[in-house]
């Protein structure tokens, strides 16, 4: 006998506990400040990419939002403005490995590839497959139905240029992606 043919009739399915909701993405509790202060980066950066807010507006309202208290917010600072001062040499970075224009990438999976190349950059202490990862879990939860494929194949060209040593380090032990 399966567990859901244990179910009482009438009763809704019991609910997962791995951390995960019904599309895969992480569920709130089981997200780290990092992970929330990205979440807080992708929705200012797209507010920008869209709106095209300046960035103190954008960190004012940002920091105003439900939950921004549980976010690192030294990271978030460092994305938000880092991926906007920064923004022509990111994209001169990513456009190589894209497969079309970047105006037709959604501004939701530009301000992604924005945060993974960021922290590729900037962020040594945070392991490239970490960046990779935690870019592909934003493009699930944010994204379209497939963008966090596109994003985990940008993010995958552009890592061996800019943690060549690290990406190299995982090859030779057999732990590199794809």
């Amino acid at each position: 006998m399966t567990e859901d043919s244990k179910q009482a009739p009438g009763k809704p399915p019991r609910q997962s506990r791995t951390g995960l909701t019904a599309t895969g993405a992480r569920k709130a509790a089981a997200k780290s400040n990092r992970s929330r202060a990205r979440e807080f980066a992708l929705q200012a950066l797209y507010q920008h990419l869209v709106g095209g807010n300046e960035a103190t507006a954008i960190d004012a309202f940002t920091r105003d939002l439900s939950g921004f208290h549980k976010a690192d917010s030294a990271h978030y600072d460092a994305l938000l403005h880092g991926c906007i001062q920064e923004s022509s040499d990111l994209d001169a970075l990513i456009v190589p490995l894209l497969d079309r224009k970047m105006a037709e990438i959604s501004p939701i999976e530009h301000s992604v590839m924005w945060i993974g190349a960021y922290e590729f950059r900037h962020c040594p202490d945070v392991p490239w497959r970490v960046v990779i990862n935690e870019c592909i879990e934003l493009a699930k939860e944010f994204g379209g139905t497939d963008g966090h494929k596109y994003v985990n194949a940008v993010l995958n060209g552009l890592a061996p240029s800019l943690r060549a040593t690290e990406v190299a380090a995982d090859k030779a032990s057999g732990k590199a992606r794809g």
